[in-house]
């Protein structure tokens, strides 16, 4: 059994397109792009923003800057709120917890919204840590965000595991020497879950329970 259970947020605990796709829109409009294309959206779902904005739209430097901000200011605002919890995910972290798993949230969401998002949907007081980058932080690998949750965990790295629905957090488990369950429900396919090192996969929520507490 894993004593450790490291959770990323969006596409694992709360299905967090609708308010990401709203404001990552928003904020491309305001640079004349207009995208409507739910799959090139989706890409906003696991890097961080300012990767997002460079890599698939071009946007560096100021007009990085400027695109994270008119995302922000919408986000933090109202669209934050639009990301209802997976159905089986309050079930899920109430038996862990019952069973004597520490549980943690690992995201790209910088962490202050990462809090703000996990008080909302209800599922504070499952976690002992929410860990995420600072605001400043434009790339916080996933790598370093594991390790940082890794060394608030008394016991040890062998009895951990992320849960995730991308490969940037397969790949950041790999890369912090633990093992990963890939999240088939979430955002991320099943052949780029396995092609990244995910070590099990799962369906549902249920599923990701039984491989914990096997």
């Amino acid at each position: 059994m894993y004593k450790l259970a490291l959770f990323d947020l969006d596409g694992t605990l709360t299905q967090s397109e609708f308010g990401i796709f709203t404001c990552a829109k928003h904020a491309l409009s305001k640079f004349g792009i207009y995208e409507s294309d739910a799959k090139k959206l989706r890409r906003f779902i696991g890097p961080p923003l300012y990767v997002s904005f460079a890599e698939f739209y071009g946007l560096t430097g100021d007009d990085g800057e400027a695109a994270v901000k008119y995302y922000r200011e919408l986000y933090e605002k109202e669209e934050y709120k639009n990301a209802p919890v997976y159905d089986g995910i309050p079930a899920l972290l109430k038996d862990l917890k019952a069973a004597g798993v520490e549980l943690m949230v690992a995201t790209s969401k910088p962490q202050d919204m990462a809090e703000r998002v996990v008080e909302h949907v209800g599922l504070k007081d499952y976690f002992t840590a929410i860990v995420g980058p600072g605001r400043e932080m434009q790339s916080a690998s996933k790598k370093e965000l594991i390790q940082k949750a890794l060394s608030l965990f008394s016991g040890e790295k062998k009895d951990a595991v992320m849960i995730g629905d991308r490969k940037f957090d397969m790949e950041g488990a790999k890369a912090s020497g633990i093992d990963s369950i890939g999240a088939l429900y979430g955002y991320g396919s099943r052949d780029e879950l396995l092609e990244y090192g995910a070590r099990f996969l799962a369906n549902t929520p249920g599923e990701i329970k039984n491989i914990i507490l096997k």
